[in-house]
């Protein structure tokens, strides 16, 4: 009888063991040895489903934002015209980034600088991006210890005297030494964000002239400033004034991995 009722007791005790363990199931889970609370586990799931969800939202966007561009850069025949389509990308890219965020005023205007190019080849392209219309293509000058013919050293410092790379916003106007001149904004810290400092603005210049480059060989060169022929100031100055996008392109890979604008 003894015997009976000491197996009952087991019994009854394993039953309760299995019923605490079924319990503790549905109320938790163990993570790393540690029993997590099952409205804790709840959160933490929901959250690495977010995080999935955002990572899959940007790269479906970013397939976006590239299918976008190549569909403009082969329909404007951009290639054509010299301006590269990784240059083009990039160019694209920081645009609708920074139009997202609001930080532009004036979103029908894209000005492009292709420093990848020859100072001797048209390399400043305007671009009307809502009718995929080219406003402007002329010659733009880089900075004089940015190099000779090529650009292939820039800086933020003062009295670097190279050119900056990066994404601008540009400002207002005003009349200068160089005449009609406009202020532009860096939006990029540590690479571009020190150009009212240095007073880099877009102006006219004599020397970024045909002249200049079958007298000597080459393009002049200037103190920083993307710098354009002074003819062309009054018709470009006008278009891009006042918030519109403005990007200084060069195939550096330390640029493009690190540029806050194109990986925000």
């Amino acid at each position: 009888m003894k015997t009976n009722n000491l197996q009952s007791v087991k019994t009854l005790l394993l039953m309760l063991v299995l019923v605490g363990s079924m319990l503790t199931l549905r109320a938790g889970s163990i993570f790393n040895g540690a029993f997590i609370p099952a409205s804790s586990h709840a959160v933490r799931m929901e959250k690495t489903a977010k995080a999935a969800a955002e990572r899959a939202a940007k790269r479906a966007e970013m397939r976006m934002i590239l299918a976008t561009a190549a569909t403009i850069y082969d329909e404007m025949d951009l290639e054509d015209s010299g301006l590269s389509r990784k240059a083009f990308e990039s160019a694209w890219t920081g645009y609708y980034k920074l139009k997202k965020k609001g930080l532009l005023r004036r979103t029908n205007i894209l000005s492009i600088c292709d420093f990848s190019q020859s100072s001797s080849n048209q390399r400043l392209y305007v671009i009307d991006v809502r009718n995929h219309r080219m406003l402007y293509r002329t010659y733009v000058a880089h900075g004089i210890n940015s190099g000779s013919e090529f650009a292939n050293a820039f800086s933020n410092q003062m009295e670097s005297c190279k050119s900056s790379l990066g994404f601008y916003v540009t400002s207002t106007t005003y009349n200068g030494a160089n005449g009609l001149s406009l202020r532009i904004d860096g939006l990029e810290k540590g690479i571009n964000d020190n150009a009212r400092k240095r007073a880099i603005v877009i102006h006219g210049a004599g020397y970024v002239s045909l002249r200049v480059l079958h007298k000597y060989g080459v393009m002049g060169t200037t103190f920083g400033c993307p710098a354009i022929p002074s003819e062309m100031t009054s018709q470009i100055i006008p278009v891009v004034k006042n918030g519109s996008c403005f990007f200084i392109y060069y195939p550096s890979k330390k640029y493009l991995s690190n540029s806050a604008v194109l990986n925000s």
